[in-house]
């Protein structure tokens, strides 16, 4: 397992290319239960998978940087190893589902990558990706279960508690499980005392299913498709991030795609912050399952990413139904 040594090493390879986000305070809220916002919506590929690629292909050797790097990804992690290989110099093919927004697609071709679109399922694009490795002898950069990768998003752990010393809980939405494995193992290796919550959605709650079985448990497809949250849409936590999650998370909730869209409206309407439904499941959590979460006098909720597309905010902003925001989610 990475340490604070390997999340230290992170930051200084991060210096200059991805930005410190800052904590904005939610307005409006209670003085027992103060909330403050991790808005990693302001990276420069709009969420925090930035961290984690740039960490992984800073990392290669030269040899293995010309050799090019590939990747799978329904969209934030795409945008990442598209940005973070062009800055270093390296070609990046990408395999996406049809699926994903176009927001998303649109943004990982123009930042030079090359596209190569499959089907919904997770595990389709995985095989892919491995299959392009083979037979061009690309580097895989993996979306969450590589401890490089993980070291890299780790780096918001040390902010959070630099920027809020008497922060006492930490809500992180949950996929693959990269981006809470770095901030759990980061805050729990500092300050134990400080509780990590996961956050996923209840039509993807796979990971919260794991956490309380005690092995890896796996959704169907079918279902994971469902949730308006794209980002959210793996099928199961990865190996390694899974081992970081038994070891530092201390629960996670599950949230419907009703209380996601609302928490995206209240964002992006009350606090101006223009959130993904992947990157809103937090403030969900917070705003309407507190009987769920710990007592916290001082709480952190990670937006993790704000490329939401446009027809979808749309409708989410003009109070549409869930039906309509599905719709403009796959336009």
């Amino acid at each position: 397992m990475i340490g604070l040594d390997e999340i230290d090493a992170a930051r200084r390879r991060l210096r200059g290319v991805a930005l410190r986000t800052p904590l904005v305070p939610c307005p409006r809220g209670r003085e027992d239960r103060a909330l403050y916002f991790k808005p990693e919506s302001l990276q420069p590929t709009g969420a925090f998978k930035l961290r984690g690629a740039y960490n992984k292909i800073s990392s290669l050797s030269q040899q293995e940087r010309r050799r090019g790097v590939v990747a799978h990804s329904s969209g934030n992690h795409a945008q990442a190893v598209a940005y973070a290989a062009g800055a270093l110099g390296t070609r990046a093919v990408i395999v996406m589902p049809r699926s994903a927004p176009r927001v998303k697609l649109d943004a990982t071709k123009a930042l030079g990558a090359e596209v190569v679109t499959v089907g919904a399922e997770s595990g389709e694009r995985a095989r892919r990706a491995e299959e392009l490795a083979a037979e061009h002898g690309y580097v895989p950069v993996p979306p969450y279960d590589d401890e490089v990768l993980i070291a890299g998003q780790g780096t918001i752990g040390p902010e959070i508690l630099e920027d809020l010393p008497e922060v006492e809980t930490v809500l992180v939405p949950v996929s693959g499980g990269g981006l809470i494995s770095g901030i759990a193992a980061a805050i729990k290796l500092a300050r134990p005392e400080v509780r990590v919550i996961g956050v996923e959605p209840e039509l993807a709650a796979d990971a919260r299913a794991s956490l309380r079985s005690g092995r890896l448990v796996e959704f169907p497809a079918e279902r994971v498709g469902r949730t308006v949250a794209d980002g959210l849409r793996v099928q199961r936590l990865g190996e390694a991030p899974f081992e970081y999650v038994r070891a530092f998370v201390d629960d996670i909730v599950a949230v419907t795609d009703e209380e996601i869209l609302e928490a995206m409206r209240r964002l992006a309407l009350r606090v101006r912050l223009v959130a993904e439904p992947s990157g809103a499941v937090t403030f969900a959590a917070y705003l309407f399952h507190e009987d769920e979460l710990p007592a916290s006098r001082r709480t952190v909720a990670v937006i993790s990413g704000g490329n939401v597309e446009p027809g979808l905010l749309a409708e989410v902003l003009s109070g549409s139904t869930m039906e309509e925001a599905r719709k403009a989610a796959t336009r």
